[in-house]
């Protein structure tokens, strides 16, 4: 009997020892993988790009609702990818204050009023973006209009490649670094901090050339990119996204490269880049040709990308799924895609946002009377 209960004990002792051991063993491998506390971050990052002061779902030209545009329209789609996901950010990739009538209404005869808000820059703050780039045709009414009209916006407003001829500095915030609370999948808070520069076509000089000239000077995109992107990650970047108001071709890169957005990719630290510029839609079938490029994940050398077309036209959305590995964050999947306001006869596929409608309705209704009065 005595033997019995020896034996007994000593399997019980094994037993345990396996139990501790294995127990042990697994939470090992699961903290080396990023499992063990569940620290598995999704980030849904949203663009517009090429606004072109298209606020109304309307053609000016035209005088009639134009379901296609507006970012009234596109607002919608903001709130609704918004809600599916817990983590956010929203940017503007450039050129969103010159284009339709609308917008020479307000720089070449309204004017801005002191202490009036650029209805523009009123709808980006009533959106909330997270940053905003300067695309070349902000310069189209000259800096002192933008200096006034930027006055009105809320968030970081960044170009890293233009600079001022009087300083030798970048004449804009070259870059910023958002800290963002993020919720993992377990419910756990982080803070993830977010890299963020922006850059435009060194041809402002030429296009701008009586508004800008003497003023500032441009520096080739990729040369600046190389040279912030360590000092962004140095000073704690967890990802780097590039605000890239240009386009997409594998055309040999050289300084004056007008679009750039495929040479930007191949940068190392670079993990993220929203394009623009170019008018296009990324991933699409216009780049079926292009080099190391996966139009199905949305990819350019590995790198999500994509470009929302012009006009609140459609919203660009890249989803990320952060992991945290060997105590920082990576990116284990990535994906880009965008969604249309409107089908391809023009049909609206979301409904106006009536809180940014009221916003800019003033400015859209003045200069539906002056068209009026000039019997347009």
């Amino acid at each position: 009997m005595k033997e019995v209960i020896l034996v007994t004990k000593r399997l019980i002792s094994f037993l345990s020892f396996l139990l501790v051991f294995f127990t042990f063993a697994s939470l090992t491998v699961a903290a080396e993988t990023g499992t063990a506390s569940q620290e598995w971050v999704n980030l849904r990052i949203l663009e517009t790009t090429d606004i072109h002061a298209d606020l109304m779902n309307y053609d000016y030209y035209q005088t009639k609702v134009d379901n296609r545009i507006g970012l009234v329209k596109t607002a919608t789609l903001i709130r609704e990818e918004r809600k599916k996901s817990k983590n956010t950010l929203l940017f503007d990739d450039g050129d969103h204050l010159k284009g339709n009538p609308l917008g020479e209404y307000l720089a070449r005869i309204r004017g801005m009023n002191k202490g009036k808000t650029h209805p523009v820059y009123r709808a980006f703050n009533y959106l909330k973006y997270d940053a905003i780039a300067i695309g070349n045709h902000e310069f189209n009414y000259g800096l002192g209009f933008l200096r006034t009209a930027l006055k009105g916006a809320k968030m970081p407003v960044l170009n890293a490649n233009v600079y001022s001829v009087k300083k030798n500095k970048p004449y804009f915030k070259p870059y910023t670094i958002l800290k963002r609370n993020v919720i993992d999948e377990s419910g756990e808070s982080h803070v993830l901090n977010i890299g963020v520069l922006a850059l435009m076509p060194t041809h402002i000089m030429k296009w701008d050339k009586a508004n800008l000239e003497g003023k500032v000077f441009a520096k080739p995109m990729l040369e600046t990119a190389k040279e912030l992107v360590p000092i962004i990650k140095a000073q704690g970047a967890d990802i780097i996204i590039a605000l890239a108001h240009t386009g997409i071709s594998s055309e040999p890169y050289h300084s004056d490269t007008e679009n750039a957005v495929y040479y930007l990719t191949q940068i190392p630290e670079i993990d993220v880049v929203l394009a623009g510029h170019s008018h296009s839609v990324f991933p699409g079938q216009v780049y079926q040709g292009l080099p190391h490029t996966d139009l199905k994940s949305g990819l350019i050398n590995g790198k999500p990308v994509v470009m929302a077309s012009a006009f609140g036209s459609r919203l660009g959305i890249i989803d990320l799924k952060l992991g945290h590995r060997t105590g920082r964050w990576q990116i284990e999947s990535k994906k880009s895609y965008t969604k249309p306001i409107a089908d391809e006869n023009g049909k609206s596929l979301v409904k106006t946002d009536k809180g940014l409608y009221k916003l800019v309705k003033e400015e859209h209704e003045e200069m539906v009377d002056f068209i009026k009065k000039l019997g347009l």
